[in-house]
């Protein structure tokens, strides 16, 4: 059973890590030839990095979920001490995201 839940860790984990990745690789060229063409990006800067927080955002998500399981199965004190700090440092940073995704909205 530790071993199915392990795995399972391990495929939630690496579904994080290339959202974030697309995101980064879907930003960067949007933001070059944004920078490039126009003289004044800065609301297109605010479109490129609003879709990059959302990507972020996901693929934190899904990282989190991982931990999530991995300490689900048979938690010592130690291990939900890192959780509860992943958890912690991740909701901190999706709640700027997703507060200034909100604040570039209204914008």
């Amino acid at each position: 059973m530790q071993e199915g839940i392990e795995w399972l860790v391990h495929a939630i984990e690496a579904a994080g890590a290339p959202i974030i990745f697309v995101g980064a690789v879907w930003a960067f060229p949007r933001f070059a030839t944004t920078g490039i063409r126009r003289r004044s990006f800065i609301s297109e800067f605010s479109k490129i990095g609003l879709s990059l927080g959302r990507f972020l955002i996901l693929g934190m998500e899904f990282q989190l979920a991982g931990d999530v399981l991995r300490t689900a199965v048979a938690p010592s004190s130690a291990e939900i001490g890192q959780l509860a700090a992943i958890a912690a440092i991740r909701t901190i940073l999706n709640f700027f995201l997703t507060r200034e995704i909100t604040q570039e909205r209204t914008e």
